[in-house]
């Protein structure tokens, strides 16, 4: 059974948070736990590079212990903190021992574990908050960089009559997995893939993941948009809105919406 190191960050804001978030999961981090002015992180021990680890928080200027854990005391400890999300009166991600939430659309019922996405952080509120002004009825989607799989999941609630969602983490593609079944989902077709070129078409792509991929990817997803169709992306900081948009503008993506929650960026492209 693999060990943890586990990660914990004291006295930061909720800025400081979402922050660290985006910037320990490109170095391997796949669990975060949020608490009042902390954070915890975790990855496995086998990946934890301390000297990459330590030049990464360097600006941030703040203090962290350090811990090994075991894998299934993390797991339970994830299972027992994990609360419900409500996205205004639309939908409400909840684990199967909450109680039903009544006062939304739709609901999507997970296994809360590491993977990254269970609606807690901005990046994916933001995602599902603007996922409800889309007609998704009959349409073919692709939820690149799935994580738990909940936009997918989304998405074919939502009516959509194809998902190809993919992930990379074998982690996140386990959990998701299992969230699919557990939604009794069956619209949805999950791949393991490292890139987003499937050679496909797609009404509506989504691309909940952070910003190297997206534009180390950016060109697949345009090519593989049907015409009329829209593109979602968050994953992003704001500081990251102008690479971005510069890099739709090169190759004739159009600037749709923008929205930002806690310092991190959504936009919406056609």
């Amino acid at each position: 059974m693999g060990e943890y190191i586990q990660i914990e960050f004291n006295e930061i804001s909720q800025e400081q948070s979402d922050v660290l978030i985006a910037l320990l999961n490109e170095i391997g981090f796949d669990g975060f736990e949020e608490g009042e002015s902390c954070l915890k992180a975790f990855i496995p021990k086998l990946d934890f590079n301390e000297s990459v680890f330590n030049e990464s928080i360097k600006p941030f200027q703040v203090s962290f212990s350090q811990t090994a854990i075991r894998e299934t005391n993390w797991n339970k400890l994830w299972e027992s903190n994990f609360e419900p999300v409500i996205i205004d009166d639309y939908a409400a991600i909840r684990a199967d021992f909450h109680e039903p939430v009544r006062s939304v659309q739709l609901e999507i019922v997970i296994t809360p574990k590491m993977s990254f996405g269970t609606g807690h952080h901005a990046t994916t509120y933001m995602m599902i908050q603007q996922m409800r002004g889309l007609d998704f009825s009959e349409k073919s989607v692709f939820d690149f960089g799935t994580g738990t799989g909940v936009l997918a999941i989304l998405a074919e609630k939502s009516g959509a009559k194809k998902v190809v969602a993919v992930d990379n983490d074998e982690w996140s593609i386990a959990n998701a997995q299992e969230n699919i079944k557990r939604n009794n989902c069956t619209a949805i077709h999950l791949q393991d893939a490292n890139s987003a070129q499937l050679n496909e078409k797609f009404d509506i792509i989504l691309a909940n993941i952070n910003k190297n991929v997206i534009l180390d990817n950016l060109d697949f997803i345009k090519k593989q948009l049907s015409p009329n169709g829209v593109i979602l992306l968050s994953g992003l900081l704001a500081a990251d809105e102008q690479e971005i948009l510069a890099k739709c503008n090169k190759i004739g993506l159009k600037f749709d919406v923008k929205a930002e929650r806690y310092n991190w960026l959504f936009v919406k492209l056609s």
